[in-house]
């Protein structure tokens, strides 16, 4: 099975940046979509962004555009999530997580990761 473990959660001022990485082991393809979620406190569970193995093609929800950029490396077999000009309101446990293509369920996922951004 696919196992996926985040990385780079931590304490951040608000306007300063984070780095999280999503590492994965076991049964992996290039056709697979990898995605960032979170879940704030007493909120649902988002997309924040998606990227594509084999294309790169990224989505970014409209609350991030602009701040975070999500990448993949295909040698590493990473997803990682640069978030910059962090505000508070990105308090949230980030998950990674990862489907194959024509799947709309994403099948496998992390533990997550918590990021808290202060004022």
């Amino acid at each position: 099975q696919v196992q996926l473990v985040e990385s780079g959660g931590g304490l951040e001022q608000a306007g300063g940046s984070l780095r999280l990485s999503c590492a994965a082991s076991g049964r992996t393809f290039s056709s697979w979509t990898g995605g960032w979620f979170r879940q704030g406190p007493g909120k649902e569970r988002e997309v924040v962004a998606a990227i594509t193995w084999s294309s790169g093609s990224t989505y970014y929800a409209d609350s991030v555009k602009g701040r975070f950029a999500i990448s993949r490396d295909n040698a590493l077999n990473t997803v990682d999530l640069q978030m910059n000009s962090l505000k508070p309101e990105d308090t949230a446990v980030y998950y990674c997580a990862a489907r194959r293509a024509g799947r709309a369920k994403y099948e496998h996922w992390g533990q997550g990761t918590q990021v808290t951004v202060s004022s």
